[in-house]
């Protein structure tokens, strides 16, 4: 089997709390508490397998609001004010990962400032000296940091898989959106325990209707007219 290497998302005590969350406008993780407990089975397998477990924990950057995208800065701007004020302790446990799923001392665990788990860490050089050839990436959010992880590690030409019951985010609809976004890319999208199973093809974007399309775009009357009409015509 070739070499695999399981990355666990941003797994951290603050999305078990909902204060913060609800002051910047976002709302509670879907299936919080079942994709903790699959993440927590998901680790128990992997490293009865042997399989290295590299943790990502989110973190600030030293330059801190000049390091945030300009955009998301201004949110932040606009919403300090109803964000409840924490003491330093409350800081660092929020930021401290979760205990269901707490490292063990043969796993890594290195801080992230940004979405992709790749940006600006030691991420890719340790991949390297482990010798990975595929990836399985598990935690939060599917539309955020899971997939801006999985679009850099298709980058670095790694095989990769997406454990769909071990992933969340704020609902189902933006969940499955972007675990077909990542289909199309031919990631692999499966139950964990089809990923890490002796022998396992990494096969099913082959056999993924559509490779995740919507499947009604191929029947939109608005759409077939507009592809049917003269390059002269179109805008």
């Amino acid at each position: 089997m070739p070499s695999t290497v399981l990355l666990m998302i941003d797994l951290q005590n603050s999305y078990l709390v909902q204060d913060v969350r609800d002051a910047l406008g976002w709302p509670p993780i879907w299936r919080l508490n079942e994709v903790v407990t699959e993440c927590a089975a998901l680790l128990a397998a992997a490293r009865s397998a042997g399989i290295p477990v590299i943790y990502s924990r989110q973190t600030l950057s030293p330059a801190g609001q000049l390091a945030f995208n300009p955009r998301a800065a201004r949110h932040r701007r606009y919403r300090a004010s109803r964000v409840p004020h924490l003491s330093p302790e409350d800081k660092v446990w929020r930021s401290q990962l979760m205990e269901a799923v707490a490292p063990e001392s043969d796993d890594v665990v290195l801080e992230k400032t940004r979405h992709s788990f790749f940006a600006y860490t030691e991420l890719g050089p340790i991949l390297r000296s482990l010798g990975a050839q595929r990836l399985i990436v598990a935690g939060l959010q599917t539309n955020v940091c899971v997939e801006a992880t999985v679009r850099a590690g298709l980058e670095h030409n790694f095989e990769v898989a997406v454990a769909q019951d071990a992933v969340s985010t704020d609902g189902p609809a933006l969940h499955h959106a972007a675990l077909n976004s990542m289909r199309v890319l031919y990631v692999e999208v499966a139950p964990w325990r089809d990923l890490i199973e002796a022998g396992a093809a990494w096969n099913t974007a082959y056999t993924t209707p559509n490779y995740g399309r919507d499947t009604a775009y191929w029947n939109d009357p608005i759409t077939i007219a507009a592809s049917t009409m003269p390059a002269t015509d179109q805008i």
